[in-house]
């Protein structure tokens, strides 16, 4: 496995082929329904998808983790147990789970599956992570994007599990498992319906030389003719506040630690996490083998190279986010 376990996305079945060809060590997705947090039209896994994939990445030693990481609906838990159930049925190596009452099932149904605590469960610290270990046997966590590596080292002092962090992809205005934006606009959360701004709620409009994005009627930005046009989030748009235009939450730009590599390393992060579930195979080859190639350079003494990826950053801009940030 190398210095790190390289964990890679993959929103469809050829995705997924394509991680475990380009070097993932393992690979995340979700079934097509409301129980990941990915779930937008003509992505994610049918049951004999998952199951065809499964057998692609075992057959080739490599891992498939289940991102059943929204939560559950009162009063209709049927889709997470069914989800736990078939993950168990299949033969995946883990699930990814964020909600209470769905660990307690997986834990309690489900004794040889392996529990991964989401980011979803937004859980930053030594209290909440052992909770999660007593009451349900977790094995690994994997951190929200909030904590810096002297932070991530402190805390690993301290628990006796895996923990596994981000290093490349999206970012999310530091509220992971938190964030309820997109419902004020379109009625459907991501943490709930696993959807943070649908597809049929968005629209692009031309205004003379400027392109506008929109979400549920809403304006989210207005680009100039040779600025690239992001897809339309609350967290990422730019409005005018006391006059001024600017990006009140956060800038689109991609997390990149790549570079970060031995300060990972010396905080005791044992896995490193690609973002992008959503995204084509061609973008899943080209950071999966870039990050292959990092991990073994790291691992055998060699320099690593940082500097593949930046066709493929949001907004052609990129960040270590609070790996280097000191927020006191």
């Amino acid at each position: 496995m190398g210095a790190f376990e390289l964990i890679c996305p993959a929103g469809t079945l050829a995705s997924l082929k394509a991680a475990v060809d380009a070097g993932a060590d393992s690979v995340y997705c979700g079934f097509r329904d409301e129980t990941n947090a990915r779930n937008f039209p003509g992505l994610n896994f049918s049951r004999a998808e998952m199951r065809q994939g499964v057998e692609y990445a075992h057959a080739r030693g490599k891992k498939v983790f289940l991102a059943a990481n929204t939560y559950a609906a009162a009063g209709r838990f049927a889709p997470w147990k069914a989800a736990v159930d078939d993950a168990a049925a299949i033969g995946l190596d883990a699930v990814i789970l964020a909600d209470i009452g769905v660990l307690d099932y997986a834990a309690g149904r489900h004794d040889g599956l392996g529990l991964h605590l989401s980011v979803q469960a937004s859980a930053s610290n030594p209290d909440a992570i052992r909770f999660y270990q007593e009451a349900f046997g977790i094995r690994r966590v994997v951190l929200p994007r909030v904590l810096t590596t002297a932070d991530i080292a402190r805390l690993n002092q301290e628990v006796s599990i895996e923990t596994e962090v981000f290093v490349f992809g999206g970012m999310c205005p530091m509220a992971e498992g938190r964030c309820a934006l997109s419902s004020y606009v379109t009625g459907l959360s991501p943490n709930s319906q696993g959807v943070c701004s649908p597809a049929e709620h968005v629209r692009y409009e031309e205004r003379g030389t400027q392109m506008v994005s929109r979400l549920g009627g809403y304006t989210i930005n207005v680009f100039e003719k040779d600025e690239p046009a992001g897809y339309p989030t609350l967290c990422k748009g730019r409005f005018v506040a006391r006059g001024k235009t600017s990006y009140l939450f956060e800038e689109p730009t991609s997390l990149n630690a790549i570079g970060m590599l031995p300060e990972l390393k010396a905080a005791g992060v044992v896995a490193l996490k690609i973002e992008g579930r959503q995204r084509g195979r061609a973008y899943i080859q080209q950071v999966v083998s870039a990050h292959r190639a990092a991990i073994d350079a790291f691992g055998a003494g060699r320099a690593v190279a940082s500097d593949r990826l930046g066709a493929v950053t949001e907004g052609g801009r990129e960040t270590t986010g609070a790996y280097t940030k000191a927020w006191r």
